[in-house]
């Protein structure tokens, strides 16, 4: 009995049964720390490197596709790999299993932060984590900038993108657009400075033969009436909630502008975690007002210490959005469902993204111009995470910002006099422990939340 469901659950041509490849993706899944650096790490090591699952060239080229993808590129890599090998179960159960324990960690964090926000022993440890945050983010600055920054040309396009997102704040949309044009014309003339970037140490040995090798299996095949089929239901699931919303409670209540928000950011942010937080944290603070700008890097702490997507700080979002207005219904009632809508909106258009595109993606495997494009986007996305940094360490150090608006200029100036020394200390010294003593992220993490605590013991926070 045993034998037939391994053979069942089997894909032809690689052997893999759905039962251990359940246990593989939930192994991922318990991994998953350190944002999408470290989760994209953490499945080249597993799937490439150990298991021998997917070549490096494959898994490459899902990345590249990945990363061009609005939405958080880990999550929808996993998504990919696991629809690669299973078909359309495999995608749900990889990319299901993926930000299954976040949802969990994230909403059970979110009721201790809103039931006891305001004790001065959460304040404290939130406010440690805040400092050591801030330095994993300038770390993912340098992680993903020393593989995708690998020429001038790739620097350049890096520096244009976080000199037009931070202080001319031009649309994410526009850069990434940009930059693909670029990359797709140098890589069409031959420019070598367009060559897609490598990932690890996977491209020898014996991993450049895969189990799945280089054939294409029949359900990867391209196929128009198939795609129109599950864009359709991928479309119902996603946006029949958000309709049902609107005409039930109108656009003024938190859930529609919840449903509302979160799906046209699922449109319109690209680039990954970090690159949908900048919008994120700029939209739910100073246009919706769901949160105050530390309440947005307290939630990024949370993500950061629990498995999953780093955004998974939209189910926190949604939650404490729904929490302080929750109409009818008891504020932890309200904010649960908050959380979840908002889970639900940004996660199921991933899944759309993949199952619809990845097939034709699969038939572009080796095309010279759209590797070139994908690698510029890389490029410019680093600027976008160095914005994102920058934006932390600002609401992170200062207690004080003045928003600039002098055409063409728009962005935040720190008030120096604001800063606030012991976040300061923290800070710098979560970064020695990251960059001069390679501290692991929950070494540095649990570090930091004991010195908050125990600065608030002694009085100076």
């Amino acid at each position: 009995m045993d034998t037939r469901a391994n053979q069942a659950g089997a894909d032809a041509g690689h052997g893999i049964s759905f039962n251990e490849a359940f246990r593989v993706w939930l192994r991922v899944a318990c991994l998953s720390f350190g944002g999408p650096a470290g989760q994209i790490a953490v499945m080249h090591r597993i799937l490439v490197e150990e298991k021998k699952w997917i070549s490096e060239g494959r898994f490459l080229h899902a990345l590249n596709y990945c990363m061009l993808l609005p939405g958080p590129e880990a999550q929808q890599l996993a998504t990919y790999v696991g629809w690669l090998m299973h078909r359309t179960a495999g995608g749900l159960m990889a990319g299901g299993l993926f930000i299954l324990p976040g949802i969990i960690a994230i909403m059970g964090l979110s009721y201790i932060y809103a039931a006891y926000g305001n004790v001065s022993f959460v304040e404290a440890l939130f406010f440690g984590l805040k400092a050591a945050v801030l330095a994993i983010v300038i770390e993912a600055v340098f992680r993903v900038g020393k593989r995708a920054l690998k020429n001038r040309i790739m620097i350049a396009l890096a520096a244009i993108a976080f000199v037009a997102i931070f202080f001319f704040a031009v649309p994410f949309p526009i850069i990434i657009i940009a930059a693909g044009v670029i990359g797709y014309i140098g890589a069409r003339q031959g420019r070598p400075e367009f060559a897609p970037a490598g990932h690890g140490h996977g491209g020898s040995g014996a991993v450049i033969d895969s189990m799945l090798g280089e054939a294409v299996p029949d359900h990867v095949k391209p196929d128009t009436g198939r795609a129109i089929r599950v864009a359709a239901l991928w479309l119902a699931l996603w946006l029949v909630p958000v309709i049902a919303l609107l005409a039930a409670f109108g656009q003024a209540n938190v859930f529609s502008q919840i449903a509302l928000f979160f799906s046209k950011m699922a449109l319109v942010t690209f680039g990954g975690a970090y690159a949908v937080l900048a919008y994120v944290a700029q939209q739910a603070v100073e246009h919706y007002h769901w949160l105050k700008p530390h309440e947005m890097l307290d939630g990024l702490g949370m993500a950061e210490t629990t498995p999953g997507p780093l955004i998974m700080v939209l189910q926190f979002v949604g939650f404490m959005a729904a929490f302080r207005d929750p109409g009818a219904l008891s504020p932890m009632v309200a904010a649960t469902f908050g959380g979840l809508l908002a889970t639900w909106v940004t996660f199921t258009p991933c899944f759309l993204w993949i199952f619809v595109g990845a097939p034709y993606i699969e038939r572009l495997r080796g095309n010279t111009g759209l590797a070139g494009a994908l690698s510029a986007i890389t490029a410019a996305v680093v600027g976008v995470i160095l914005n994102l940094s920058i934006w932390f360490a600002l609401h992170t150090l200062f207690r004080e910002t003045v928003p600039v608006h002098a055409f063409p200029f728009a962005f935040d100036r720190p008030v120096l006099t604001s800063v606030d020394l012991p976040a300061l200390v923290l800070a710098i010294a979560a970064a020695t422990a990251i960059f001069r003593f390679k501290l692991g992220m929950l070494t540095v993490l649990a570090g930091s939340c004991a010195a908050g605590v125990a600065l608030r013991f002694a009085g100076l926070i």
